[in-house]
């Protein structure tokens, strides 16, 4: 598949290669063979035209690869440029009259529906014969012009003549009449360049019968092109007014380019009642004194910044133009009057010193106030400022002062008085030094008056043309910004990203030397064949040797990969296990190795939607195997800054081979495990119905947890422990008996789960605090005492399921007072107050008969017994539960009164020291204290 795609882009590639030799350089310097494409023509494979009648190709000929331009039907060689602007030097053919052999040679060719004419400034009309009079007739009707031919005296001699013409043509007709009997020979007539030849009689020299084409001045319409390239598809951009200022794009009446509306114009009247164009900045609206397109500046009234005079007081806060596509335009200067004041200005968003200057004194005078002031130039790209004004003797008081931005084009002397604005420049574009073309973009614009057009070189680069020349009002009339043009790119500045002078549109770079911005320059190859041969070639090197480099790479990982697993492997006690397997001792086939890549692509890569439950010791995923059967897929919780314990791996493997053979109906089977991912993976069989915790916590109508499902659910889970504390061939502790460690499989039968196997798979890397393993509420105080864990702790947390069955209540209920709190205590303090009826769950008070509940409550206190010794087998919870669910109900008899044996039981609980000591144990990622109540 990688070769293949390989060879794929290889053959886009060349073909891009070769595009790629042909890209145009810089407009007016392209070339093809040893000629230059002068603007606007451009080569075919370019930019450089945006009308198909400029278009350049290069084309081989016998004396070399020539370039043509396609006129009608007909290939003219391009011979080079003209003296002049607007023309073209090309190869014209001849006209030939009564000559048989040749006249088929003949061509003409006709300009109609072209940009192009034939100058008759620049062009002779000229012909070869004997004895004839040529003369040049526009489209067969009045006479341009003509000679007569001098007569030869001899049969093979030749004669000619050529004069000046009036009128541009596109097309003309060649009329020859002869003047003596023996006129009528073979005959040529031709346009031909007045600046190729050296003028001799009768014909310039090198021109005879035996010419074919002759060198001829192509002029073509400026409204077609100009020096910044043709403006074909051009569009109007009509120029709006307000008052007496006139302006155009970006700057409309409707907003436009801007989704903001910065440029948005609004005519409104001003406060002499007269309408005027306003800008909205920042929320304040700002009268247009002036528009300037070419600069990307915008004259407005701005605020007075400082004013401290009479009873006008400004305090020297500038607009904030942050977030705007507005900065202070450097051509502005911060102007202030007054007497020995010192002023400084302050950059308003980094509070940094700008400058500041000292006012003249007026004590000579004994002036109060003056014109005079002084002036502090700014930086570029100031979008806020801030003006103190001071004084600069401090034994005097500060005098009267004045200080604001003004543009440089207005006259600072002025009264300021009855002043609150003074005029000011905004930059809303950066002018960028350097030439560009207008037909860079598929799309011109030009203003209704003829004075811009523009065109866009990226989102927000434009090169803008304006005429130069505005004492011909035609000259940039219908979209004909050419002849008389001046053309620069301008930048527009975005909101908070102000254009860089420096900077360059794309395919363009910048030229330190000259600081302007440059078309990146591709030159033209003559054998363009030979370079694409060569990148080829280069390309098939590269892919073979990137394609070699990522198959190596491919074998590199894949092995890399073998080995790791062959690692977790090893250290997971993958060896021991196939060693047990093959010596094939107590029926240990049964259990299955699975691949850890079997392990991805049951859990899907072990994906977020796959996962059935996650804890302390880690994450449950429901998983599909290859022939379909469905099952879990336990993956342990690695400890960070812990390393595997490979101490216990030999007894973790031993209790997988005991568990592997555990066949009950009521515990949950192991089906096998895989051992090469980072931590081992177990794989039990699939229980549907979830856990009896939900069961009993979260019951519906639907499923009524009746009195009968409660006891054969009891029954259940103590014959599965029974079953792995002696009936399996080596005892196996639960450690962690709780309800939501009982599944329910699809007919609601326990299911006991992760028994033994919690402190086996995370092989104690687990997140206890202590030594003590199991959880709060179902554990054994005595083994939190003496930290030794015995069969009947089990015995001690079935006890609390079973209670949780009879009462339907949580072991431990957060926010709850003593003694509710804890289950254990509520309940043993509920059988010693006679009142067990009370805390028992309401659906056992419709459905539960009372001497089976009171018996089982009876078993369950003595599961609970402090002292382990004095709490029965599993065996016989396991036969006193059978024997209650087959009793005819008189089940009360031979258990007597065992009250004395509560009260010390609840003396017990209260007294103890080690259970009312405060200790942390976190299980299941949850940490709780332990109090007096487990």
């Amino acid at each position: 598949m990688g070769f293949h795609l390989a060879l794929y882009f290889l053959f886009l590639l060349c073909p891009i290669l070769q595009a790629a030799e042909f890209q145009a350089p810089t407009c007016g310097k392209e070339k093809c063979g040893n000629i230059t494409i002068p603007s606007p023509f451009g080569l075919i494979h370019g930019r450089c035209y945006s009308h198909r009648s400029f278009s350049v190709t290069c084309n081989r000929t016998p004396n070399g690869v020539k370039p043509f331009i396609h006129v009608n039907g007909i290939d003219l060689e391009v011979l080079g440029t003209a003296p002049y602007s607007n023309a073209i030097l090309i190869s014209y053919p001849v006209t030939y009259i009564n000559c048989d052999r040749i006249n088929k040679a003949s061509v003409r060719v006709n300009l109609s529906g072209t940009p192009f004419f034939f100058s008759t400034e620049m062009n002779y009309f000229g012909s070869v014969g004997c004895g004839n009079l040529a003369s040049i007739l526009r489209n067969e009707a009045g006479s341009l012009g003509g000679c007569i031919q001098p007569r030869c005296d001899d049969g093979a001699s030749e004669s000619g003549c050529f004069t000046e013409i009036t009128g541009n043509l596109t097309s003309y007709t060649v009329n020859m009449r002869a003047m003596y009997p023996d006129s009528k020979r073979c005959a040529s007539a031709f346009i031909f360049s007045k600046y190729s030849f050296r003028s001799a009689y009768p014909l310039p020299s090198g021109i005879n019968i035996g010419t074919t084409h002759v060198p001829a001045v192509l002029n073509w319409n400026s409204s077609y092109c100009g020096n910044g390239g043709c403006v074909t598809n051009f569009h109007i951009f009509k120029v709006e007014s307000c008052g007496n200022v006139t302006f155009h794009y970006p700057f409309t009446a409707k907003g436009q380019d801007d989704h903001k509306d910065w440029f948005k114009e609004i005519c409104d009247k001003t406060t002499n009642g007269e309408k005027g164009p306003f800008l909205n900045i920042s929320g304040t609206n700002l009268k247009i004194l002036d528009f300037y397109f070419f600069s990307g500046t915008v004259t407005i009234d701005h605020p007075i910044t400082y004013f401290n005079c009479r009873k006008n007081h400004h305090n020297g806060m500038s607009l904030n133009l942050t977030g705007t596509r507005f900065y202070y335009s450097d051509y502005n200067t911060i102007w202030s009057s007054g007497c020995g004041n010192l002023v400084t200005i302050f950059n308003n968003e980094t509070y940094n010193l700008i400058g500041g200057c000292l006012q003249p004194s007026c004590r000579i005078n004994n002036e109060t106030s003056s014109t005079d002031g002084c002036l502090v130039n700014i930086p570029k790209g100031l979008s806020s400022f801030y003006v103190n004004m001071s004084s600069s003797d401090y034994r005097r008081k500060r005098s009267c002062g004045f200080a604001s931005m003004i543009s440089y084009d207005y006259d600072r002397k002025f009264d300021i008085s009855n002043r609150a604005y003074v005029p000011t420049q905004l930059q809303w574009g950066t002018p960028i030094s350097g030439e560009c073309h207008l037909n860079d973009s598929s799309v011109t614009y030009c203003t209704s008056d003829g004075r811009y057009c523009w065109s866009r070189l990226s989102s927000n680069y434009l090169c803008v043309c304006y005429s130069n020349d505005f004492s011909d009002p035609s000259s940039c009339q219908d979209g004909n910004c050419g002849n008389d043009k001046f053309c620069r790119m301008l930048c527009l500045n975005t909101p908070n990203n102000y254009c860089s002078s420096q900077s360059c549109p794309p395919h363009y770079e910048f030229n330190s030397t000259g600081f302007y911005c440059e078309r990146k320059i591709q030159t033209h190859d003559n054998h363009s064949l030979t370079s694409i041969i060569v990148g080829c070639s280069t390309s098939v090197g590269t892919l073979f040797l990137l394609l070699a480099t990522w198959s190596m790479y491919k074998v590199l990982k894949r092995r890399q990969k073998i080995m790791l697993k062959q690692k977790y492997f090893k250290r997971n006690g993958g060896l021991l296990l196939q060693q047990h397997l093959s010596s094939n001792e107590g029926n240990v086939e049964k259990i299955k190795l699975f691949t850890s890549k079997e392990m991805e692509k049951a859990t899907n890569h072990y994906n977020e939607n796959r996962i059935l439950g996650q804890g302390g010791q880690g994450t449950v995923y429901k998983g599909m195997l290859i022939d379909g059967s469905i099952v879990a897929i336990k993956k342990s919780k690695m400890v960070e800054g812990k390393k595997f314990d490979e101490r216990k791996v030999e007894q973790f493997i031993n209790e997988v081979i005991i568990l592997s053979q555990i066949n009950h109906r009521n515990v949950v089977k192991l089906l096998g495990c895989c051992l090469e991912a980072e931590v081992p993976l177990l794989v039990d069989e699939f229980i549907p119905n979830g856990t009896l915790y939900d069961l009993i916590h979260n019951q519906n109508e639907e499923l009524p947890l009746t009195w009968g499902m409660r006891l054969r659910i009891a029954i259940e889970i103590a014959n599965a422990l029974f079953y792995l504390h002696s009936a399996a061939s080596a005892p196996i502790y639960h450690r962690d008996v709780k309800s939501s460690n009982i599944l329910l499989d699809d007919k609601y039968r326990a299911k006991v789960s992760d028994f033994g196997t919690s402190r086996s798979v995370a092989l104690e890397q687990t997140h206890l605090t202590t030594r003590v393993q199991g959880t709060f509420g179902y554990m054994d105080p005595e083994y939190f005492r003496s930290n030794q864990f015995t069969e009947k702790s089990d015995v001690y947390s079935f006890g609390v399921v079973l209670i949780e069955l009879l009462t339907g209540q949580k072991p431990i209920s957060v926010g709850q007072s003593e003694p509710v709190r804890s289950l254990v205590s509520y309940f043993l303090h509920s059988m010693q107050e006679n009142s067990l009826f009370n805390i028992l769950d309401p659906m056992l008070e419709k459905d539960g008969p009372e001497q089976e509940i009171i018996v089982v409550a009876l078993l369950a206190k003595r599961c609970l017994n402090l002292n382990g010794k004095k709490r029965p087998t599993m065996k016989q919870v396991a036969m006193e539960l059978e024997l209650i669910n087959a009793s005819d109900g008189n089940v009360l008899e031979g258990h007597g009164d065992e009250e004395s044996e509560i009260d010390d039981m609840i003396h017990s609980w209260e007294t103890n020291p080690s259970c009312s000591m405060s200790r942390t144990i976190t299980t299941n990622s949850l940490t709780s204290p332990l109090d007096s109540s487990f």
